[in-house]
């Protein structure tokens, strides 16, 4: 061949492919080293993922807590008002029944008053009339005060 010997050529062919592996390893070494700070960078990152994932259950569990609590309260409230409310149906009827009360017996004094004034009109006034206008003026109190 060119004047060297075969086993020159064999060991030359042999050196450039230990140079060639030798380039070809500082390469994947640098690949590695990259792939690994990119592991330690995932797990700093899942690492935190989780926190925040235990964090996000707690104020969920907070969350439930206090909407159940809500509702307890917004419940009872609601419970309280509805008595409030039958309670105060109630005394509006009785007051609207005492209202109907007070109005018969007015009908009736005014009807006494009228017939009284007409049986005796000349006459001072009697014991009745001076009645009626004390209950008169006992009405008019009451209605003022309601």
């Amino acid at each position: 061949m060119f004047g060297l010997p075969f086993g020159v050529w064999v060991e030359g062919a042999v050196s450039l492919l230990l140079v060639v592996t030798i380039a070809y390893c500082v390469v994947l070494n640098e690949r590695l080293k990259r792939l690994h700070a990119d592991r330690d960078a995932l797990k700093v990152m899942v690492s935190d993922l989780v926190q925040a994932t235990d964090l996000a259950n707690a104020a969920v569990g907070e969350l439930k807590a206090t909407a159940t609590e809500a509702d307890l309260a917004l419940r009872s409230r609601l419970e309280e008002a509805e008595r409030f409310g039958i309670e105060l149906a109630n005394h509006v009827a009785a007051g609207q029944e005492v209202m109907e009360r007070i109005a018969r017996v007015a009908t009736v004094a005014q009807q006494a008053r009228n017939a009284a004034a007409a049986a005796a009109p000349a006459a001072g006034p009697s014991k009745l009339q001076s009645a009626l206008q004390q209950l008169a003026a006992r009405e008019r109190i009451r209605s003022d005060a309601a």
